[in-house]
């Protein structure tokens, strides 16, 4: 890279620093490009970006940016994700860890909180944002199906009684 592509990338990734709202920092033990697709694939999926970066431009363009406190796990071989969904990245990267240990959670950073590889993980046990929304959509409607049925139950009893009575009439 010459010195015009570096600034683009260092803007660049200042700018998603910028928008995104979480950062998960890995180690990458030597990693075959396959098991790399993978994960990428992976993280795409969840809706999060997987990307390997040179740790002095990753440390510049967290600069003046709420996620530097992740500058002193910027050493080795690292790589960085991030996602507008905090749970969905987390998910993503301890899932991959879990299948290949050459994939090592070093920690994150949730807008100003930085976490470790600990507090990563409590992360990603945590449920999604859409499974949230699903159940909060399901509290909401409970209460409505509810009184719909309070409401059906008279009449439905109602119309077994004139139904019984109306049989017994005709066999009688």
């Amino acid at each position: 890279m010459d010195r015009t592509e570096k600034r683009e990338f260092v803007a660049s990734l200042a700018s998603v620093f910028a928008e995104t709202s979480m950062v998960v920092v890995s180690l990458n033990k030597g990693m075959t490009v396959a098991e790399v697709t993978d994960l990428r694939r992976r993280m795409r999926g969840a809706g999060a970006t997987f990307k390997v970066a040179k740790n002095r431009l990753a440390t510049l363009a967290l600069d003046g940016t709420r996620f530097d406190g992740l500058a002193p796990m910027l050493k080795g071989p690292t790589t960085l994700a991030w996602s507008k969904d905090p749970v969905a990245v987390s998910k993503a990267a301890v899932e991959f860890a879990r299948t290949n240990e050459k994939f090592v959670l070093l920690g994150g950073a949730l807008g100003t909180q930085t976490l470790d590889a600990a507090g990563v993980k409590a992360l990603s046990e945590l449920p999604s944002l859409d499974e949230l929304r699903a159940k909060l959509v399901g509290l909401l409607v409970a209460p409505a199906t509810r009184i719909a049925g309070v409401l059906q139950a008279p009449g439905g009893q109602l119309a077994r009684v004139l139904a019984a009575h109306a049989s017994k009439d005709e066999a009688a």
